[in-house]
């Protein structure tokens, strides 16, 4: 899961990160609301954690413009205010949930599980194809008695594969999602991250393949008969 979190107060941000990062998220930060929209629209994220008082646009306004926009990504607006009005004005805005500065670490993890489970594109946390599983919230990926656990990137491609077996997904499209529109990591990571996916599902003794489409990208499929006797 990939979660997008607004904040301006540096220290909150980065414990904030660190959280959701040790509970196996992957995490992009900004810290204006400006920024918050831009990020936002991309629609590359599972949930949005959204301070309403920020420099530049406030929380409400930004969660106003995603919600004209069509953005339907889960939100949980963060304020140090706790009056009625506040909650009322939030979630009239389009949050899906509201929680007051200070907050116990492990309320806002529930909060945001339970966000994402209520989510429209809500997904199971197992998925399979040809009898590969991966579940989300183990990060394992099963065939048969066999086991191994993903990295949480690993996870993230395969689950964007496992999504739509047979549907090419090109180099752009999981950098996009995976490493966000404005990372400066060089495109061959997702060679680098397909090569170990290969090699794991080998190792499971999967009949499934990662196959790449050259100039194209990469699908999901079947293995095919007389790929598995070479």
């Amino acid at each position: 899961m990939r979660l997008l979190i607004a904040e301006d107060d540096r220290d909150i941000s980065r414990a904030l990160k660190a959280l959701f990062e040790h509970n196996n998220y992957i995490v992009d930060t900004v810290a204006n609301g400006n920024d918050a929209y831009h990020y936002g629209t991309s629609k590359n994220y599972d949930g949005i954690l959204l301070d309403i008082m920020m420099p530049g646009t406030d929380g409400l306004e930004v969660l106003r413009r995603l919600r004209a926009d069509s953005v339907k990504t889960p939100v949980l607006m963060l304020t140090a205010k706790s009056e009625i009005e506040e909650r009322v004005n939030g979630l009239d805005a389009g949050a899906d949930d509201y929680l007051t500065k200070p907050f116990a670490a492990n309320e806002l993890l529930a909060r945001v599980r339970a966000m994402l489970r209520r989510k429209d594109t809500y997904q199971n946390e197992l998925l399979e194809f040809q009898g590969l599983q991966l579940d989300l919230s183990t990060f394992e990926l099963r065939f048969g008695h066999e086991r191994i656990r993903l990295a949480s990137r690993e996870l993230q491609m395969l689950q964007l594969l496992m999504l739509s077996p047979g549907t090419v997904i090109s180099t752009e499209q999981f950098m996009e999602k995976i490493w966000g529109w404005d990372s400066d990591v060089e495109v061959s990571i997702v060679w680098v991250y397909i090569s170990n996916l290969r090699k794991k599902i080998e190792k499971l003794k999967a009949p499934v393949n990662i196959r790449a489409i050259r100039g194209v990208g990469y699908c999901l499929e079947k293995m095919r008969t007389e790929w598995r006797k070479k």
